[in-house]
């Protein structure tokens, strides 16, 4: 980082502006806490995911640095040490797969890519700290998103497969039988979307594209599954077209969306925010983020006090208050801003960031937490 030595001296300085202007007027950065610099991981990783185990721990698997450069490496996180050390590979190299907590503790690791769309899954046991294979998907992806159901099945939905296709189909896997079976499909194919799951059991999915450049399509669509019926009906759509952005569930029930991007990628950039109501089916827009940001689906985590923190995309940090329905910086300062880095919250109600690529498309072995303020 150029001049990091003056940007240092001035970060107090601007933090104390955000905590006076814009949507950032009703808290200084100070009260909404602060990310910190803590132990790195032993490599460069973005695209990987972060998975808390029933320990504490959090396992770290896959990811990339750079097109070609995929990993099969895994390594954890002690919150106890702040230290990561060495975890069994998996059993490929994966990057844009899902990793999902399951009901008896392990964790299913879920297709992927390396060269190839992968159908393969696995699983971690934190018991025997181990991966073994387990049931093939019905079909390769990489880059859908997965659920775990009230019913202890695994939701598996969209993404990209062979030939380069985008997916419509969705699968569940039963950790009873280790087999993945179809289930109906989405009512349009979509990568860079999001999942999440409802208080009343449904899973909402939101946005996302298809096709590439000049021929992409986001979607403003979103479609809710019924976990009863095993199908998806539309919903209400979004305010405005969004892929790869991110979404939480807030303490009443509702469904916060933040950020992504229209066709334009980098170029089209969004500050904005919506709510999803699942009683109305309906989306409504709330105040804007202090920055825009992009590639954060796996940036965001839910905080114990039922706000939500937005931590990717940007060199900042950002809080979202569902008591005001505002946001705010958080005080320090990531070194770039981060793509496709991982945020996890832990069991002492601090939040784990990991990796991230920058702007020249580098990844970073580089970790924060975030703790909140007093």
């Amino acid at each position: 980082m150029t001049k990091r030595t003056n940007r240092c001296l001035l970060l107090p300085l601007l933090i104390g502006l955000l905590a006076c202007t814009g949507t950032s007027h009703l808290h200084s950065a100070a009260a909404d806490g602060a990310i910190t610099l803590a132990a790195s991981m032993s490599g460069a990783r973005s695209g990987h995911t972060a998975t808390l185990l029933p320990s504490g721990d959090v396992l770290i698997t896959g990811g990339m640095n750079g097109n070609g450069s995929y990993f099969a490496e895994c390594e954890l996180y002690s919150a106890t040490t702040n230290r990561f050390s060495a975890a069994p590979s998996m059993s490929a190299r994966r990057v844009g797969h899902t990793a999902t907590l399951l009901a008896n503790g392990k964790v299913l690791i879920a297709g992927g890519y390396n060269g190839d769309y992968l159908q393969s899954a696995e699983l971690y046991d934190p018991q025997t700290r181990s991966f073994t294979p387990t049931g093939r998907l019905t079909v390769p992806r990489s880059d859908h998103v997965a659920v775990l159901l009230p019913n202890g099945k695994v939701l598996l939905a969209g993404g990209v497969g062979t030939d380069y296709s985008f997916l419509a189909s969705a699968e569940l896997f039963d950790p009873a039988t280790g087999r993945f079976t179809p289930t109906g499909d989405l009512t349009t194919p979509r990568e860079g979307h999001t999942a999440t799951l409802l208080k009343d059991g449904r899973v909402l999915v939101t946005g996302g594209h298809k096709d590439r450049r000049a021929a992409m399509t986001v979607y403003a669509s979103a479609e809710v599954y019924d976990t009863a019926r095993g199908v998806f009906t539309a919903t209400g759509s979004l305010t405005i077209p969004r892929h790869k952005h991110a979404a939480a569930l807030l303490p009443d029930g509702g469904v916060l969306i933040v950020g992504g991007s229209d066709q334009r990628d980098s170029r089209g950039q969004y500050d904005s925010a919506e709510i999803y109501d699942p009683a109305s089916g309906t989306f409504k827009g709330v105040s804007k983020m202090n920055q825009a940001r992009y590639k954060i689906v796996s940036a965001i985590a839910a905080l114990k006090d039922g706000s939500v923190l937005i931590a990717g995309g940007a060199e900042h940090a950002e809080i979202y208050d569902p008591k005001t329905r505002r946001f705010h910086t958080v005080g320090g300062q990531f070194d770039t801003a981060r793509y496709f880095a991982a945020a996890t919250s832990l069991k002492d109600g601090r939040v784990l960031i990991t990796g991230g690529y920058n702007d020249h498309g580098t990844a970073s072995e580089r970790v924060w937490t975030y703790r909140a303020g007093s």
